[in-house]
């Protein structure tokens, strides 16, 4: 226990660290690189980084990262960072205020905590396995709205499987109340987990968008699973994350 608090009170640290050196250089131009996957990468993201794998190197040298834009260092199997600097580079570098960093702990393959600082709107949520979801030291819960009143997220990168997306897509969207597309994985997943939004599907992430997100919110109530229902992983792709009171039925729709 001594070990995973000590860990989250750094993470939250170097979360509001990074988070503080985002917002100092948003807006105006920025440059850009493209990765050969298509997405784009900035000075930002890689500062960021640089920051965040520095610190963890330095207070706990023997455990391993997995982070965006390094990949994977370090080969302990109990202890595993897993960092995004930056989620929603694209937004960022358009001037769109919706970003945040993202660091993910799991202790022998397990999620142990997560931390997430959304800079622009300074907050910062944070969770440990077992002991309950917090936004700026204040306990945080998923909404109790049914499915009709559901604000949903939906997955940004629609163009990458368009046919199943669109399948899903015509499925839901008269299910519910309205749909946001917010090109973050992390801010949509923080309102789900402070009741601000019901709902998010998602085709195609990386296990540093949603490590951290999805243990946020399944300890402020809600639930996060793969699409075909199962329990999500390192390698988990697709997930359906919600309140926790409709669940079953959006996995049925995607199914279907």
């Amino acid at each position: 226990m001594r070990e995973i608090k000590k860990r989250l009170d750094a993470a939250r640290e170097l979360a509001l660290g990074a988070g503080s050196l985002l917002k100092v250089g948003f807006g105006g131009s920025i440059e850009f690189e493209r990765k050969p996957d298509g997405s784009l990468v900035s000075p930002a993201d890689k500062a960021a980084e640089k920051l965040i794998l520095g610190e963890l190197k330095k207070r706990f040298p023997s455990d391993s990262t997995l982070s965006e834009e390094s990949g994977r260092a370090g080969c302990d199997d109990e202890f595993l960072w897993i960092i995004d600097p930056l989620d929603g580079t694209h937004n960022y570098i358009k001037g769109l205020d919706i970003f945040g960093t993202s660091i993910a702990l799991c202790r022998k393959g397990r999620p142990a905590l997560g931390v997430i600082c959304l800079p622009m709107t300074n907050e910062l949520f944070y969770a440990r396995k077992g002991g309950g979801a917090f936004l700026n030291g204040e306990k945080i819960s998923v909404s109790d709205r049914g499915l009709k009143d559901a604000t949903m997220f939906f997955d940004s990168s629609i163009a990458r499987l368009p046919e199943r997306n669109f399948a899903a897509l015509e499925k839901l969207h008269d299910k519910v109340f309205n749909i946001r597309m917010l090109g973050s994985t992390v801010a949509g997943l923080c309102h789900i987990a402070a009741g601000r939004a019901e709902l998010e599907v998602e085709f195609c992430d990386a296990v540093w968008d949603f490590a951290a997100g999805l243990l946020i919110v399944e300890e402020a109530g809600g639930t996060a699973t793969e699409l075909d229902g199962g329990l999500w992983g390192s390698e988990t792709v697709g997930y359906v994350v919600s309140n926790g009171r409709f669940h079953d039925e959006i996995l049925k729709l995607i199914k279907a």
